[in-house]
Protein backbone atom coordinates (compact mmCIF):
# COMPACT_ATOMS: atom_id res chain seq x y z
CA UNK A 1 0.00 0.00 0.00
CA UNK A 2 1.37 3.48 -0.55
CA UNK A 3 2.63 5.26 2.23
CA UNK A 4 1.07 7.82 3.61
CA UNK A 5 2.10 11.56 4.22
CA UNK A 6 3.77 11.95 7.93
CA UNK A 7 5.07 7.98 6.89
CA UNK A 8 7.55 9.53 4.40
CA UNK A 9 8.30 12.16 6.62
CA UNK A 10 9.46 10.02 9.06
CA UNK A 11 11.45 8.16 6.76
CA UNK A 12 13.31 11.57 5.87
CA UNK A 13 13.61 11.91 9.71
CA UNK A 14 15.13 8.15 10.24
CA UNK A 15 17.42 9.07 7.15
CA UNK A 16 18.61 12.46 8.73
CA UNK A 17 17.45 13.90 6.01
CA UNK A 18 15.41 16.97 7.36
CA UNK A 19 17.67 19.20 8.36
CA UNK A 20 16.95 22.16 10.10
CA UNK A 21 19.10 25.54 10.70
CA UNK A 22 19.30 28.38 7.82
CA UNK A 23 19.75 27.20 4.62
CA UNK A 24 20.54 28.59 0.99
CA UNK A 25 18.49 26.80 -1.64
CA UNK A 26 19.27 26.05 -5.10
CA UNK A 27 17.42 29.03 -6.29
CA UNK A 28 19.40 31.05 -3.82
CA UNK A 29 16.38 32.07 -1.58
CA UNK A 30 17.13 30.79 2.20
CA UNK A 31 15.25 28.68 4.69
CA UNK A 32 14.97 27.39 7.95
CA UNK A 33 14.67 23.57 6.70
CA UNK A 34 15.92 21.53 4.01
CA UNK A 35 15.46 18.29 2.85
CA UNK A 36 18.18 16.45 1.78
CA UNK A 37 17.31 13.59 -0.44
CA UNK A 38 20.12 12.24 -1.42
CA UNK A 39 20.49 10.89 2.24
CA UNK A 40 16.80 8.88 1.94
CA UNK A 41 17.90 7.76 -1.76
CA UNK A 42 21.03 6.24 -0.70
CA UNK A 43 19.27 3.44 0.49
CA UNK A 44 18.19 1.31 -2.89
CA UNK A 45 15.17 -0.39 -1.25
CA UNK A 46 13.29 3.03 -0.15
CA UNK A 47 14.08 5.12 -3.30
CA UNK A 48 12.58 2.14 -4.98
CA UNK A 49 9.40 1.74 -2.93
CA UNK A 50 8.91 6.33 -2.65
CA UNK A 51 9.43 6.41 -6.62
CA UNK A 52 6.84 3.08 -7.02
CA UNK A 53 4.27 5.01 -4.89
CA UNK A 54 4.70 7.97 -6.67
CA UNK A 55 4.47 6.00 -10.31
CA UNK A 56 0.93 4.61 -9.22
CA UNK A 57 -0.34 8.53 -9.65
CA UNK A 58 0.22 8.02 -13.08
CA UNK A 59 -1.19 4.57 -13.55
CA UNK A 60 -3.23 4.81 -16.69
CA UNK A 61 -1.34 7.08 -18.65
CA UNK A 62 0.27 7.23 -21.67
CA UNK A 63 4.04 8.03 -20.93
CA UNK A 64 6.81 7.19 -22.89
CA UNK A 65 10.01 8.91 -21.18
CA UNK A 66 11.20 10.11 -17.26
CA UNK A 67 13.54 13.32 -17.36
CA UNK A 68 15.31 14.92 -14.57
CA UNK A 69 17.99 17.38 -13.61
CA UNK A 70 21.25 15.99 -12.67
CA UNK A 71 21.84 15.77 -9.78
CA UNK A 72 19.44 15.80 -7.63
CA UNK A 73 17.03 13.97 -9.92
CA UNK A 74 19.10 11.38 -11.52
CA UNK A 75 18.15 8.80 -8.91
CA UNK A 76 14.84 9.82 -8.69
CA UNK A 77 14.30 10.01 -12.31
CA UNK A 78 15.97 5.76 -13.09
CA UNK A 79 13.60 4.27 -9.94
CA UNK A 80 10.22 6.64 -11.12
CA UNK A 81 10.80 4.99 -15.37
CA UNK A 82 11.73 1.37 -13.79
CA UNK A 83 8.60 1.74 -12.12
CA UNK A 84 6.41 2.74 -15.40
CA UNK A 85 8.07 0.66 -17.48
CA UNK A 86 9.78 3.79 -19.81
CA UNK A 87 12.81 5.28 -20.36
CA UNK A 88 14.78 7.20 -17.73
CA UNK A 89 17.41 10.04 -18.66
CA UNK A 90 18.58 13.37 -17.28
CA UNK A 91 19.47 17.12 -18.36
CA UNK A 92 22.84 17.84 -17.03
CA UNK A 93 25.00 21.48 -17.03
CA UNK A 94 27.81 22.18 -19.91
CA UNK A 95 29.28 25.81 -19.86
CA UNK A 96 26.02 26.92 -17.35
CA UNK A 97 23.36 25.58 -19.72
CA UNK A 98 21.60 23.10 -18.87
CA UNK A 99 21.33 20.19 -22.27
CA UNK A 100 20.86 16.51 -22.93
CA UNK A 101 24.34 14.92 -22.90
CA UNK A 102 25.78 11.30 -23.23
CA UNK A 103 23.81 10.40 -26.29
CA UNK A 104 20.41 10.78 -24.55
CA UNK A 105 17.75 12.46 -26.89
CA UNK A 106 14.13 12.87 -27.01
CA UNK A 107 11.65 12.32 -30.56
CA UNK A 108 8.91 14.29 -31.39
CA UNK A 109 5.51 12.98 -30.03
CA UNK A 110 6.62 11.23 -27.09
CA UNK A 111 5.27 11.85 -23.96
CA UNK A 112 8.11 12.77 -20.58
CA UNK A 113 7.00 13.54 -17.87
CA UNK A 114 9.23 15.29 -15.84
CA UNK A 115 11.18 15.09 -12.30
CA UNK A 116 12.79 16.06 -9.24
CA UNK A 117 13.34 14.85 -5.49
CA UNK A 118 12.02 18.27 -4.26
CA UNK A 119 10.55 21.04 -6.11
CA UNK A 120 10.77 24.97 -4.08
CA UNK A 121 10.80 27.24 -7.38
CA UNK A 122 11.16 24.90 -9.65
CA UNK A 123 13.73 26.79 -11.79
CA UNK A 124 15.55 23.87 -13.02
CA UNK A 125 12.65 21.94 -13.91
CA UNK A 126 11.42 25.31 -16.15
CA UNK A 127 14.82 24.73 -17.95
CA UNK A 128 14.62 21.14 -18.76
CA UNK A 129 10.66 21.91 -19.98
CA UNK A 130 12.69 24.03 -22.81
CA UNK A 131 14.55 21.20 -24.06
CA UNK A 132 11.56 18.53 -23.86
CA UNK A 133 9.41 21.03 -25.59
CA UNK A 134 12.36 21.47 -28.48
CA UNK A 135 12.73 18.29 -28.76
CA UNK A 136 8.90 18.19 -30.08
CA UNK A 137 8.51 16.14 -27.14
CA UNK A 138 5.33 16.35 -25.02
CA UNK A 139 5.39 17.70 -21.25
CA UNK A 140 2.74 15.69 -19.73
CA UNK A 141 3.49 16.44 -16.23
CA UNK A 142 5.64 17.41 -13.13
CA UNK A 143 6.57 13.98 -10.16
CA UNK A 144 8.55 15.17 -7.36
CA UNK A 145 8.98 13.47 -3.85
CA UNK A 146 8.33 16.58 -2.05
CA UNK A 147 6.25 19.81 -3.14
CA UNK A 148 7.40 22.89 -1.40
CA UNK A 149 6.21 25.10 -3.54
CA UNK A 150 3.56 26.44 -0.54
CA UNK A 151 0.80 27.13 -3.65
CA UNK A 152 3.05 29.58 -5.76
CA UNK A 153 2.65 28.23 -9.22
CA UNK A 154 6.16 27.72 -10.48
CA UNK A 155 4.67 28.14 -14.66
CA UNK A 156 5.13 24.79 -15.61
CA UNK A 157 1.90 24.59 -17.61
CA UNK A 158 1.40 20.80 -16.55
CA UNK A 159 0.03 18.67 -13.19
CA UNK A 160 2.67 19.30 -10.77
CA UNK A 161 2.53 15.72 -8.94
CA UNK A 162 4.22 14.47 -5.41
CA UNK A 163 4.22 12.25 -2.60
CA UNK A 164 4.33 14.87 -0.36
CA UNK A 165 3.73 18.99 0.26
CA UNK A 166 5.06 21.07 2.69
CA UNK A 167 4.99 24.72 3.94
CA UNK A 168 8.19 25.50 4.45
CA UNK A 169 8.79 29.13 4.58
CA UNK A 170 11.73 30.70 2.34
CA UNK A 171 13.24 33.90 2.02
CA UNK A 172 15.07 36.45 -0.11
CA UNK A 173 18.57 36.93 1.16
CA UNK A 174 19.55 39.91 3.26
CA UNK A 175 18.88 40.84 7.31
CA UNK A 176 15.63 42.95 5.88
CA UNK A 177 13.79 40.07 4.38
CA UNK A 178 15.33 37.22 5.79
CA UNK A 179 14.68 36.48 9.78
CA UNK A 180 17.64 34.22 9.68
CA UNK A 181 20.35 36.54 8.42
CA UNK A 182 18.75 39.23 11.11
CA UNK A 183 20.18 36.61 13.57
CA UNK A 184 23.47 36.42 11.69
CA UNK A 185 23.32 32.56 11.88
CA UNK A 186 25.54 31.22 9.59
CA UNK A 187 24.26 30.11 6.21
CA UNK A 188 25.04 26.82 4.29
CA UNK A 189 24.49 25.50 1.23
CA UNK A 190 23.60 22.03 1.36
CA UNK A 191 22.48 21.44 -2.24
CA UNK A 192 23.99 20.10 -5.10
CA UNK A 193 24.57 22.86 -7.54
CA UNK A 194 28.19 23.66 -8.46
CA UNK A 195 29.47 25.69 -5.79
CA UNK A 196 27.11 24.21 -2.93
CA UNK A 197 28.04 22.07 0.34
CA UNK A 198 29.91 24.94 2.24
CA UNK A 199 28.95 27.55 4.88
CA UNK A 200 28.72 31.01 4.22
CA UNK A 201 28.60 34.64 6.18
CA UNK A 202 24.78 35.60 6.91
CA UNK A 203 24.47 38.22 4.44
Amino acid sequence: MPATSNAILEEFRRAGALLEGHFILSSGLHSPKYLQCALVLQHPPLAARLCADLARKFKGAKVDAVVGPALGAVIVAYELARAMGVRGIFTERQDGRMCLRRGFALSSGERVVLCEDVVTTGGSLLEVMKIVREAGAEPVAVATLIDRSAGRDPGFGVPLVSLVKLDIPTYEPGARTCPLCREALPAVKPGSRPGAGGKERSP
